[in-house]
């Protein structure tokens, strides 16, 4: 398993119930987590956008004292040194937003060092059929990229990118169709339509896997399976090279428990061919 401090910082906030503020706090530290150790709660307040008490409270929530008692325990499951921004000053916005995005492939990396959650997602998505892939507003190329190359390999994929008051409609079908497992990709903005169509897809009795920002994401309640791959914050409009990469990644693992993937990829690109439906 991972033990680089982010992922010692997500171990300590499991088992809590947050508050959405919280959450908030908590998935700022740890994206943050080589530069937490060294801030004020004032400073954390202020990276976090919320306030100096909430930063206490949240600290209390999680049975320290007070922040100066988080703080010291955070230094000693972060780096001992702050480390220097080397070069930073050098990179302007738009080489900034890459080298974000950089960062998070490197996070979704480390995390990737205990392989058995994809695995048992591979597993869960390999077992429904059909398999429904929900992803609503900015998840929605999440959600289509994988459908359209899961189809290839899966022979029951139903894409749930369209809102409204026939999303559990489609929900309802896929159970009584026979579905046992629900992909869902959450970004931000969450919709609440989101978060409602998950409610509903469990009472179904459908298991429910999530690629999202965080682990705190509000979704994280009603998802059985959350995998977390984070977005960059640096441009205007949130990047979500990570949560792309993590479904291709999930579609591996699919793709390795389903006992015919290698025929049917053979048998599609053999049609191709025929139709010369590429170009070489």
């Amino acid at each position: 398993m991972s033990d680089s401090p982010a992922a010692r910082l997500q171990k300590l906030f499991e088992g809590h119930r947050l508050t959405p503020t919280q959450r908030r706090i908590a998935h700022c530290m740890v994206r943050g987590a080589a530069e937490v150790p060294f801030l004020s709660s004032v400073e954390l307040a202020e990276l976090a956008g919320v306030s100096q008490p909430s930063v206490t409270r949240f600290a209390v929530a999680l049975g320290f004292d007070g922040y100066p008692a988080l703080r010291r325990h955070l230094r000693e499951v972060a780096p001992a040194e702050r480390p220097e921004a080397v070069g930073e000053d050098a990179y302007n916005e738009y080489q900034q937003a890459v080298q974000g995005e950089i960062e998070n492939l490197r996070r979704l990396s480390a995390m990737l060092a205990d392989p058995a959650p994809v695995q048992e997602a591979g597993r869960l998505l390999a077992g429904s059929s059909p398999l429904p892939v929900l992803g609503l507003r900015a998840a929605s190329s999440q959600a289509r990229g994988f459908a359209y190359f899961a189809a290839k390999v899966h022979s029951d994929v139903r894409l749930l990118d369209e809102g409204g008051s026939m999303l559990a409609d489609r929900i309802d079908a896929c159970v009584t169709a026979g579905a046992s497992a629900l992909l869902c990709f959450a970004l931000p903005r969450h919709p609440r339509e989101v978060v409602e169509a998950l409610e509903h897809a469990r009472a179904a009795g459908l298991t429910v896997v999530t690629v999202a920002d965080s682990a705190f994401a509000p979704v994280a309640r009603d998802s059985d399976l959350l995998i977390p791959a984070p977005v960059g914050t640096g441009l205007a409009f949130d990047t979500a090279c990570a949560p792309m990469l993590l479904g291709r990644v999930l579609l591996e693992a699919m793709a390795d428990a389903l006992p015919d993937a290698q025929a049917r990829l053979e048998a599609f690109d053999a049609g191709a061919a025929a139709r010369g439906l590429f170009v070489e």
